[in-house]
C-alpha cells in the first residue's frame, strides 16, 4: 500500500479542541509492514496512532492495533474510543467492536456523554515498589500493583498529585510501566497524572486504560460503581468511569481536528 492513507487526528476524552488526548486514527485496507506502521507512529509522534482493518474473523468488525512514537502497546483506552468516534461518524451506527491481539474485544458506543468505552477492568492489589517511590517526587500513602505493569500510587490530596515532579529519566530505566497517581478531587471524585516514559510518553494527557485500572481501585475504595475523574495533565481530560462486572466503562467525548491524507512513498 503506497500512495495516500486516510487520516484523523482526534482529541479524546475532550469536549473542544486542545484538550483531551490526542490520538491519530488510521484505517488501513490491509495491515502494512510493522516497520512502516512504526514509523508512521514516531512521525505522528502522538501518544498512540491507532491503525483499524476489517476484521477477517468474524469476532468483531475491525482488528485495531496502537502504536506509539516508539513501541507497539498492549492496550489504549483515548485512541480506541478515538477509532470508534471516527467510523460511527464516518459510517454511522450505534456501535462498533474492535479485534485486539492482546486486550481482547473492545467496543465503542454512542452515549449521553458522547461515547462510551468498556475496557477490561484491571485489578491491583497492595504492594511494594521503593525504586520508583523514590523518584516520583513524593512519598505515596498506598502503592497498589498489577502484574500487567499499571501501578496505582495514592496520595492524601489533589493538591499534592498536582505538584509531582518525577523523575522521568529514572523511571524511564525501570520500564514501560504506566505510574498511576491518584488522589480524592476537588471538583470531580478522582484526579489523577500518569507517567510512561519507558512506553515513550513523559506525562499522558488522558489515559484511558490507567482508568480501567482506576476504576477497581475507586470502585473498591468508594464504594459505589461509578465516579467521575480529571487527568490533571496540561492538557486535561475528563471521564465518566463505571464497573460492569469485569468492565471498566469509560465514557466521554470527542473532537475531530484534523482529516485528511497521509502520504506514503
Amino acid at each position: 500500500m503506497t500512495g495516500k492513507l486516510p487520516y484523523w487526528h482526534v482529541d479524546a476524552f475532550a469536549d473542544r479542541p486542545f484538550a483531551g488526548n490526542q490520538a491519530a486514527v488510521m484505517p488501513l485496507e490491509h495491515w502494512l509492514d510493522d516497520p512502516v506502521l512504526q514509523a508512521i507512529g514516531e512521525e505522528n509522534n502522538f501518544a498512540e496512532t491507532a491503525f483499524v482493518v476489517r476484521d477477517a474473523s468474524g469476532e468483531a468488525d475491525w482488528e485495531l492495533r496502537w502504536f506509539t512514537p516508539t513501541e507497539e502497546i498492549r492496550l489504549c483506552g483515548h485512541a480506541t474510543l478515538a477509532s470508534g468516534h471516527v467510523l460511527l461518524t464516518r459510517d454511522g451506527g450505534e456501535r462498533v467492536t474492535f479485534r485486539t491481539r492482546k486486550a481482547g474485544v473492545l467496543e465503542v458506543a454512542r452515549a449521553e456523554a458522547g461515547y462510551a468505552l468498556a475496557l477490561p477492568l484491571i485489578r491491583t492489589e497492595p504492594g511494594e515498589w521503593a525504586e520508583a517511590v523514590a523518584l516520583l517526587g513524593a512519598t505515596p500513602a498506598e502503592v497498589w500493583l498489577s502484574p500487567d505493569g499499571y501501578g496505582v500510587y495514592l496520595f492524601d490530596s489533589e493538591d499534592e498529585v498536582r505538584a509531582l515532579d518525577p523523575d522521568l529519566r529514572g523511571l524511564r530505566a525501570l520500564g514501560n510501566d504506566q505510574f498511576i497517581c491518584t488522589a480524592r478531587g476537588e471538583e470531580t471524585d478522582v484526579v489523577s497524572r500518569v507517567f510512561v516514559p519507558g512506553g515513550g510518553v513523559d506525562e499522558d494527557s488522558f489515559t484511558g486504560s490507567a482508568h480501567a485500572a482506576l476504576t477497581y481501585f475507586w470502585t473498591e475504595r468508594l464504594g459505589r460503581d461509578s465516579f467521575t475523574a480529571f487527568q490533571a495533565s496540561r492538557r486535561g481530560g475528563r471521564a465518566t468511569c463505571r464497573r460492569e462486572g469485569d468492565k471498566a466503562v469509560l465514557s466521554g467525548p470527542c473532537v475531530t481536528v484534523v482529516e485528511g491524507s497521509f502520504f506514503l512513498p
